[in-house]
């Protein structure tokens, strides 16, 4: 008996089949609300187990900074160059905070849900999709805590204030499609998940955190084609976008011609690469 005849006369298809692209996005937009629910739920669970509860959400970073200020602005004197430093590795510090978060959430999207995948048939997308809001989700939080520590140290609201909201959305894209990949390579190697802080820290020390990119390599010691790989560094490069929002000594004569192209390729790009890519692997999360 030719049973591929047999399911094709009865319009039967593989369990789990990956569909099309088009009908992908469809039922991932249907689930929409799914997404957005889970994500809050999510945000609302993370801290409830600790006693000071969502002011962790604030307290992590703003304790890296603090770290950071010590090592770098007092011991190590990095902030002598750098005007407004308390704002500008605030700043950098809630900003990485972002990116970092977003990506080891992606890697935990299928591994760290696999009952839920095996259990019920949803585009898988939606993990990493509602992983990645969550993160959006504790960033705006934390944005009012920025606001307020900026004021504190002369850096008021003024209009230039709103091209952060272009630079965090581009950001947002960005850490979206890493979070898609993560999320897909993590399904087939979870041991990815031990390595990914290594990696963070590493790319983190790239991107100006707590160190000014223009001084470093204005210089000139630094090989061009090391300096090229750290001004396009899209971490940095979301920063340095931010920073210029915020930050009045950072005017707009400084932003350097590349920043905005660079950073919205970046958002666009992984975005776009990361979605396919997960979704080409849909019909294998969960099983093994």
């Amino acid at each position: 008996m030719d049973l591929a005849a047999l399911a094709a006369r009865h319009v039967l298809g593989v369990s789990g089949a990956r569909p099309s692209l088009g009908v992908y996005i469809g039922s991932l937009w249907s689930r929409r609300h799914f997404i957005a629910a889970f994500a809050t739920a999510r945000l609302t669970a993370q801290y409830s187990q600790a006693r000071l509860g969502q002011v962790w959400q604030l307290a992590t970073p703003l304790l890296n900074a603090a770290v950071y200020y010590l090592i770098f602005g007092v011991l190590l004197g990095t902030g002598d160059d750098v005007p407004d430093f308390v704002p500008f590795l605030v700043t950098g510090v809630f900003i990485w905070t972002f990116t970092a978060n977003s990506v080891m959430a992606g890697t935990r999207a299928v591994s760290g849900n696999l009952g839920l995948v095996r259990a019920l048939h949803f585009p898988r997308a939606s993990l990493p999709l509602a992983l990645a809001l969550q993160q959006v989700q504790q960033l705006l939080f934390s944005l009012g805590a920025l606001a307020v520590i900026l004021c504190c140290f002369g850096e008021f609201p003024r209009a230039s204030w709103l091209l952060a909201v272009p630079a965090l959305a581009l950001q947002a894209l960005f850490v979206t499609g890493v979070a898609l990949a993560m999320a897909r390579i993590a399904a087939a190697i979870p041991d990815i998940a031990q390595l990914m802080p290594f990696l963070l820290r590493t790319w983190m020390y790239a991107s100006g955190v707590m160190w000014s990119i223009d001084t470093v390599l204005a210089d000139g010691r630094v090989p061009g084609a090391v300096a090229a790989l750290i001004r396009y560094n899209p971490a940095a490069l979301y920063i340095d976008l931010t920073r210029f929002a915020f930050i009045g000594s950072f005017t707009a004569d400084r932003l350097p011609p590349h920043v905005w192209a660079a950073a919205a390729l970046w958002a666009v790009g992984c975005a776009a690469a990361g979605f396919v890519w997960f979704w080409k692997a849909e019909e294998r999360y969960g099983r093994g």
